[in-house]
């Protein structure tokens, strides 16, 4: 049986969205063109990026990374009133070698308890990480999986670094008291009351394992705690890390591996957007306002985004 190929073209001016265009594409932009293979059970598809037509565009190049990372911008131009509906996104423009940077999978699972949130995360799992994470591959980029402590520890490529189990930051076991902190014993009136399907939900979460599609291959580490991740980027010189997964408003920001403390480490933080996505509510689901904020947030105080297509543009 032959294979099917799926050739999907795509023509980006550095600003715009990525536009479909027809199958006629002038020589200069063929020639300059690179192949992604992103492997399926059934097709393989070759995804085609055009070449930038300009030098203001996003490039990956052999031995570095160049693209424009967004931040919010609370300063305003001089004569412009200094409020807050004129304070809004601006973009620098980055060169970073490549060894430098990481791409890092924070905990990309196979399922949620959340029907539509792991609907939304399965979804770009297969149209953005699965791309992004062939062409990191492809270009060399270092890539680290970051599951969560229960799953990282069950895993064959667990790095186990030693420390890896150290705590983040100085812990005084003294205060609060144990008691208070498990809510147990005379603060037990303070605990979340017992849902009827808590069990369910942890029975769910016993199945959680990377996803299929997400495995790491051989070369790629997997971590269980933030400090093994700083011990990671300790030892092969990483400085900026490219956060994708799930999800937005949880993990990513939460997590010992996560924006906010892998920030308060030092380490410079770029959130991939299009390849995340919140736990919404009933008053958010619609807008994906959670997923929205909790990006908003990060570029607000310190740290920054950037989309799948500016990364792979280029490769």
């Amino acid at each position: 049986m032959g294979t099917t190929f799926h050739l999907l073209l795509h023509a980006w001016d550095g600003e715009s969205k990525p536009a479909t265009v027809p199958t006629q594409v002038d020589e200069e932009a063929t020639g300059k063109a690179r192949i992604l293979i992103v492997e399926d059970e059934v097709i393989v598809s070759l995804v085609i990026y055009a070449a930038p037509r300009h030098s203001g565009v996003n490039v990956m190049t052999e031995k570095t990374i160049r693209f424009r990372p967004r931040y919010h911008r609370w300063h305003v131009d001089p004569g412009v009133d200094w409020i807050e509906p004129n304070t809004t996104h601006a973009h620098l423009d980055w060169t970073i070698p490549r060894a430098q940077c990481a791409l890092v999978l924070l905990d990309v699972w196979n399922q949620h308890y959340l029907k539509d949130t792991e609907a939304r995360a399965e979804q770009i799992i297969q149209r953005r990480l699965r791309p992004l994470l062939a062409a990191s591959r492809q270009a060399a980029l270092p890539i680290v999986h970051a599951p969560s402590s229960d799953q990282a520890r069950e895993h064959a490529q667990w790095l186990q670094l030693p420390g890896w189990d150290q705590p983040s930051w100085p812990q005084d076991d003294s205060w609060p008291p144990t008691s208070f902190r498990h809510s147990e014993g005379e603060y037990a009136s303070y605990r979340l009351p017992e849902e009827a399907r808590d069990g369910e939900r942890e029975a769910h979460r016993a199945g959680l394992r990377i996803h299929p599609d997400m495995q790491p291959i051989q070369g790629e580490p997997v971590i269980a705690t933030g400090q093994e991740l700083h011990l990671w980027c300790r030892n092969k010189g990483i400085l900026f890390l490219l956060f994708a997964g799930f999800n937005t408003n949880a993990c990513i920001l939460h997590r010992d591996y996560g924006t906010i403390d892998m920030s308060r480490r030092g380490y410079t933080v770029i959130i991939v957007r299009d390849c995340t996505t919140g736990m919404e509510s009933a008053a958010t689901h619609a807008t994906l306002t959670q997923t929205n904020n909790a990006i908003l947030l990060s570029e607000m105080f310190g740290r920054y985004s950037v989309t799948s297509d500016e990364l792979m543009e280029g490769v």
